[in-house]
């Protein structure tokens, strides 16, 4: 029988993160949430943004099912591929290259998931990889690092293992961001049958974990001085299956985005030590109909920024900030690419309603993640095995 872990049970420290402005934008009702998804598809297909006109480019092709993209400051793209390869398109050229990951398990939605650049990239050339490592009867996320030599990979190192394995091939989550702080924070899934699992703090299921770039856990952890040391990596809890992860620099905040089951996706500030309520609260229901949950708020637990009933299926995540000068009304939103609408949205952070906007309809099918360059640039990734991945670009 497992255990619920109540976040008003749990004695716990916060560690000092800003979250400016958060309770003002978390308190949105039920209403205005219903209404305003009741009304999204009709706000979005008028497609008012972005206000700049653009041109778009393909800078990779014939991709086999990759999921996550980043750019190094020489230009060069590297794109993760699910059976362990990285494609490298540097001059208009691409190759692809084996990372001979230990343990690589590729089933469901498992393989080589996300890609981050250590913040000492420049010096060390270390490059950051999230990965479903094990077999059917048992298997977990893990994160990696290797050095990247302009032409191929040093093996790659496990610097962590989550703690909780499972048998099943689903909800890796695997979504990775560096922390203003230069410590990582990962989403880890709730292993589908699992669900149970998002509720009990000694489980890595369901989970935002965060640890240093060595592997070890940060000291300010909020349950760092919990009994149980599985509980020690654990930011927030709560969670289905997040891929959506950022950090607004502009308000000092983290913002991600999770897939709910049937409806019920989720748009989240995170704060450390909060319980975002899976599965005891949900705007969705299960695969079969069948009700999850009677409850949609309930006490300890934080309700969703936005809500998208029915599911537009989230993948991936940007943040457009005010840095970013190439489309000035993007300023202040996060673009999230998707698997069922097979759209990409843009959503305002700014204005405090979540306004929602259909962008680049270019970007059509299943896309699977979105990456904005330093210079404001904007790559969209397509799904599958035959995916692409494009630049879109001011005029």
């Amino acid at each position: 029988m497992l255990k619920m872990a109540w976040l008003s049970q749990l004695k716990i420290k916060l560690f000092p993160y800003s979250s400016k402005g958060l309770q003002c934008k978390q308190r949105l009702s039920q209403f205005a949430l219903c209404l305003y998804v009741g009304l999204f598809a009709s706000t979005a297909s008028a497609s008012t943004l972005p206000k700049e006109q653009y041109s778009t480019h393909t800078l990779a092709t014939k991709l086999n099912s990759p999921w996550s993209m980043v750019k190094l400051p020489n230009g060069t793209w590297l794109i993760t591929e699910r059976d362990g390869h990285i494609v490298i398109v540097k001059n208009n050229q691409q190759t692809r290259v084996n990372l001979n990951l230990e343990g690589l398990y590729v089933a469901g939605q498992g393989g080589l998931l996300d890609i981050v650049l250590s913040p000492n990239f420049n010096t060390t050339k270390e490059v950051i990889f999230t990965y479903a490592q094990g077999d059917a009867s048992e298997n977990r996320l893990v994160v990696a690092k290797a050095t990247f030599n302009g032409t191929d990979f040093s093996k790659p190192n496990v610097i962590y293992k989550v703690t909780t394995d499972k048998n099943t091939p689903q909800h890796y989550a695997g979504r990775a961001l560096i922390l203003p702080d230069n410590t990582l924070l990962f989403s880890t899934g709730d292993g589908f049958d699992f669900r149970e699992q998002a509720q009990v703090i000694t489980s890595q299921l369901g989970k935002l974990l965060r640890i240093n770039l060595d592997g070890t856990i940060p000291k300010d952890n909020p349950f760092i001085n919990h009994k149980n040391p599985h509980a020690h990596a654990v930011y927030s809890l709560g969670h289905r299956n997040p891929q959506g992860l950022v950090y607004d620099y502009d308000t000092d905040q983290i913002v991600s985005h999770e897939h709910g089951p049937a409806g019920g996706d989720e748009l989240n500030y995170l704060t450390p030590a909060t319980n975002y309520g899976w599965p005891v609260i949900t705007y969705g229901k299960d695969y079969s109909q069948a009700r999850i949950s009677p409850f949609t708020e309930y006490k300890g637990m934080q309700k969703p920024s936005v809500d998208w009933t029915p599911s537009i299926a989230p993948s991936g995540m940007a943040y457009y900030g005010t840095k970013h000068t190439a489309f000035p009304s993007l300023a202040q939103h996060v673009l999230i690419t998707t698997l069922v609408d097979k759209k990409l949205y843009s959503v305002n952070l700014a204005n405090g309603e979540f306004t929602q906007s259909h962008v680049f309809p270019e970007a059509t099918g299943r896309l699977r993640d979105v990456y904005v360059t330093t210079q404001g640039h904007i790559a969209i990734l397509t799904d599958g095995k035959n995916a692409e991945l494009m630049l879109i670009k001011p005029k």
